[in-house]
């Protein structure tokens, strides 16, 4: 029986085709097997992925 594969080689690039073309598919009217909260959760979990720029030497105030 196959399994999964836990490992995943995707650079920068990749990541930015995915959340480019899931935002394409969740605007326009889509009947397909995605529906828009899962579109939104994939897109969620690549954001939280991400790792914001932070100066370490100065004081930072996010928002």
């Amino acid at each position: 029986m196959a399994g999964y594969n836990k490992l995943f080689e995707l650079n920068l690039r990749d990541m930015e085709v995915i959340e480019t073309a899931l935002r394409a598919v969740e605007t326009r009217d889509h009947s397909g097997p995605l529906d828009s909260k899962t579109i939104h959760d994939v897109l969620g979990k690549l954001h939280n992925q991400k790792q914001f720029y932070r100066p370490k030497d100065q004081i930072y105030v996010s928002g």
